[in-house]
């Protein structure tokens, strides 16, 4: 049910973003999904890519520093509410989200939503509760 996203720490300044994406590209690693939050000195590149053993190892061995973290991939319908029919069990039961972002998803008619909450398990529980799809990370990675 989890997938695993790698982090990448960045120092904030101009073409920093574009070197670790030639790095991946020339890697033929294909990023799914991304997010990138920013302090000052510094930015953190979460990516969910087809392949991150190779995107690890080639990023590390160019300096940069790599983290993995599991999160989850979940089906959200796409209209007003869907959201919120995530949200809301989830919320009533304590599950705090940490920080979520999209996914670009060509073969549905649902969005799908990268989630890191501060519980997994019991996320996954009440998701299941609820029928909502986690998508499997061998799924996600190749969407």
């Amino acid at each position: 049910m989890r997938a695993e996203q790698i982090s990448i720490f960045l120092e904030n300044k101009a073409g920093r973003l574009a070197e670790v994406t030639a790095i991946l590209r020339d890697a033929n690693v294909n990023i799914r999904a991304l997010s990138l939050a920013d302090t000052t000195d510094f930015g953190i590149l979460r990516l969910i890519v087809n392949n991150n053993e190779i995107a690890e190892k080639t990023l590390k061995d160019e300096g940069f520093t790599v983290g993995k973290t599991n999160v989850l991939a979940v089906e959200v319908d796409d209209s007003p509410g869907g959201l919120n029919n995530v949200l809301d069990p989830l919320t009533a039961q304590g599950v705090n989200v940490e920080y979520m972002y999209a996914f670009a998803n060509p073969h549905g008619k649902n969005a799908i939503m990268i989630f890191r909450f501060d519980d997994l398990d019991k996320a996954i529980n009440i998701l299941k509760e609820q029928s909502i799809n986690v998508i499997k990370g061998e799924d996600v990675y190749n969407l």
